[in-house]
């Protein structure tokens, strides 16, 4: 069990262990679905059918014209050139809704299809198992780290000292977290799910394709693995750019409040973006937390600017408070699990 204030930051890099597309594979996809203009009407992609399809729905709608989204597309893909993530040609290109509509859709397409052909599947093959395909996953070290020590009758401890806060727009770490307590425990799906439910404390800054069907809310729902939802132009709306976010402060403070409470910072397949450390941290964080740091995929360049960045933002005044740990997600929780139950 974990026995410190923790918080879990995850990166990009978790979800990429698990065989989810990266924000620059979801960016080079997106502008080649895009690219009507080359494709003759049988010759297109599958990946441009089912987009041109919800495309023509958008149409539908008071304002949208499809010669309009037409033109967003053409903005998106052209400006795809000049950049490495999908979030960040959407919002460069904010003086235009129609680009951050389509833009949004695209991105609610492929993190679908990518949970639907991802390693963690719907549910497992047989009673008892988990659902994940054969492999080293760093969920299943989360999962054994959490419920190692922890009695059935006081299950909720299990998330009592743990929140997190994901960067994905998946929703892998809420979608097993159940089997894991269904394979420690013995409990029920539906007994497990109610007290994920209740008890884990997770936060995505920038929203989610939308809620599993089990989780409270009131944003659009979509199960785990369904490629095709029907429901895709609603899904839309649960995604947020970050200049959205910057205007929801109560989305900001829910973010800096984990982080403010917590006693450990673990950094997990994290990409340290400027403008995501500057949402976790503001000048008013002075508590000395101790933070660990995986920087696994990080030229040398951009390792040691991690460490002084994190070191500054943190206001940490220790050497021993930092520790930066070239790992991959699965690799960090093996190695140091002993440290993080303590």
């Amino acid at each position: 069990m974990i026995r410190t204030k923790t918080t879990l930051i995850v990166g990009a890099g978790a979800s990429q262990e698990i065989h989810l597309p990266s924000s620059l594979e979801v960016l080079d996809r997106t502008a080649a679905a895009y690219d009507f203009y080359r494709f003759g009407g049988e010759q297109m992609t599958k990946d441009s059918s089912v987009l041109l399809r919800h495309l023509n729905k958008l149409a539908e709608r008071p304002g949208n014209s499809l010669e309009k989204l037409y033109e967003a597309t053409e903005r998106l893909r052209i400006s795809a050139r000049m950049s490495k993530m999908i979030d960040s040609v959407i919002e460069q290109n904010d003086d235009n809704p129609l680009v951050t509509l389509t833009g949004k859709l695209a991105l609610a397409h492929f993190i679908c299809q990518g949970e639907a052909r991802s390693n963690l599947r719907p549910a497992p093959k047989n009673p008892g198992e988990l659902p994940l395909q054969a492999g080293d996953f760093w969920l299943l070290e989360l999962g054994k780290l959490m419920t190692t020590g922890v009695p059935r009758s006081k299950v909720h401890q299990c998330f009592e000292n743990l929140s997190i806060i994901s960067f994905n727009y998946d929703r892998s770490i809420e979608h097993f977290l159940p089997y894991v307590l269904i394979t420690a425990y013995g409990m029920t799906l539906p007994e497990a799910q109610r007290t994920v439910s209740e008890h884990l404390k997770i936060v995505h800054p920038y929203g989610t394709i939308g809620r599993l069907p089990w989780q409270k809310g009131e944003g659009a729902d979509v199960e785990w693995g369904n490629e095709n939802p029907w429901n895709m132009i609603n899904l839309v709306h649960n995604i947020r750019t970050p200049g959205e976010l910057a205007r929801d402060n109560r989305a900001t403070m829910e973010v800096r409040n984990a982080m403010l409470k917590s006693q450990r910072l673990v950094f997990t397949g994290f990409g340290y973006h400027p403008q995501n450390i500057d949402l976790l941290v503001d000048s008013t964080f002075s508590h000395n937390p101790e933070v660990l740091c995986g920087i696994h995929g990080l030229t040398g360049p951009a390792q040691t600017t991690v460490v002084r960045m994190m070191r500054r933002k943190l206001n940490l005044d220790k050497d021993d408070r930092l520790m930066v740990i070239n790992a991959k997600c699965f690799d960090l929780f093996r190695d140091y699990g002993m440290m993080l139950e303590s």
